[in-house]
């Protein structure tokens, strides 16, 4: 009992640090408020939304104002799990590598690019943010980010903080259109890490689309997501962190020796994570989409 407990603590903090590598919206994670939820799947969220000034009177004083608040209740509705079983021989043989290969590889190849993809298709499918449509190009895709800027900063989104998730193919685009003056320097880097302000992170476009299925993994062979029917792959999004919310309640990684396992002479990998994503109703104006035309 004593070795499989020192094994899981030996883990897991690997795993952490795998995942947070891996997911491309998990840096947006520390934006958020702790969430408590009361032992229940829903997450409350007090919306307000207060009356502006009015003349002040030397007579009368203050003009009295009302302040409109009601609660929203956001409902997780995304549990997904997986278990795997690792023979005893077959990672004694291995040198300890069967475990140790299968879960960080789990984690960075199967866990992180599913709620990356998860997460922007919530955000693109709200209905109610600002974007738009079309096919880009090199010659189109300055004016399409700077369009999204414009129109985040006509809707008053802070400046400061705004993320700009882009397609693999559009940062080729973008890239290529930015001019690079060489003097005595002797490399060449046309990364675009920032642009007008924004962070910018490159997204695979297997991970970005307006919509994601999530397979039930009924089969041991079958698992993971795949793009929606009818679903547009996405070209860029420009995301201001405080407009959305990012709830995890539970993820949990279980590791049994084969002595606990009753099942299989083998190690056992649980893993559990109960989440999901929204965009907050006042902060609609935070979110830019811009997808394929088709």
């Amino acid at each position: 009992m004593t070795q499989s407990i020192a094994l899981a603590q030996k883990f897991q903090p690997i795993l952490d640090e795998i995942y947070k590598a891996s997911s491309l919206t998990a840096r947006m994670d520390a934006k958020i408020k702790p969430v408590n939820f009361a032992g229940a799947n829903v997450v409350s969220v007090f919306k307000t939304n207060p009356i502006g000034l009015g003349t002040y009177s030397r007579v009368s004083g203050y003009k009295a104002g009302q302040v409109v608040g009601a609660w929203e209740t956001l409902t997780l509705a995304t549990e997904r799990g997986r278990a795997f079983v690792i023979d005893r021989m077959d990672d004694e043989e291995t040198l300890g590598m069967a475990f140790g290969t299968l879960a960080s590889e789990f984690i960075r190849t199967e866990v992180a690019p599913e709620v990356d993809a998860y997460r922007f298709s919530k955000y693109a499918s709200t209905a109610s943010i600002n974007g738009t449509a079309a096919d880009l190009d090199a010659n189109s895709i300055v004016a399409a980010i700077d369009t999204a800027k414009f129109e985040l900063d006509k809707d008053e989104v802070p400046s400061e903080g705004r993320i700009l998730y882009i397609s693999d193919q559009c940062l080729n685009y973008l890239e290529g259109k930015v001019s690079r003056f060489l003097g005595n320097e002797n490399a060449v880097d046309k990364r675009v890490m920032r642009y007008s302000g924004m962070d910018v992170i490159m997204v695979p476009q297997t991970r970005f689309y307006t919509s994601v299925d999530l397979n039930a993994g009924t089969d041991v062979d079958a698992g993971g997501y795949s793009k929606s029917a009818g679903a547009k792959d996405i070209n860029f999004m420009v995301i201001h962190p405080s407009a959305v919310l990012q709830v995890v309640k539970h993820a949990a990684l279980k590791v049994f020796t084969p002595e606990e396992n009753q099942t299989t002479d083998g190690w056992l990998i649980q893993y559990r994570i109960y989440h999901d994503a929204f965009v907050y109703a006042n902060k609609l104006d935070g979110v830019y989409l811009h997808k394929k035309a088709s």
